[in-house]
């Protein structure tokens, strides 16, 4: 596993993210890692989240989005940091997040 820094700057503003940096295996594999806990899973194209008592739901529409869209993920500015060390699981180390 790798350790990536991913950057954006197509969404701004208030509640977005504009970086983060995760552990995945690859930088494809990075760039289909959203920063946010809630968004768990991709499906059809689509940032997805799980509700806790079950099922799922899709977390952004057009009009208000937290993060790339899925479709613009190449977009994203991938940089690999290092090595994880052995062990560590696929995901999200820290992000950052403008809140309003």
């Amino acid at each position: 596993m790798k350790i990536y820094k991913l950057e954006q700057d197509i969404v701004n503003g208030y509640d977005t993210y504009d970086s983060c940096v995760v552990i995945a295996e690859s930088e494809e594999d990075a760039r289909k890692i959203h920063p946010s806990e809630y968004i768990t899973h991709i499906k059809e194209g689509k940032w997805m989240g799980t509700y806790s008592h079950g099922g799922e739901y899709e977390t952004e529409n057009n009009e208000h989005s937290t993060w790339v869209h899925f479709e613009d993920i190449n977009k994203i500015v991938v940089t690999c940091l290092g090595t994880a060390e052995e062990g560590i699981k696929r995901g999200v180390v820290i992000a950052s997040f403008h809140a309003g």
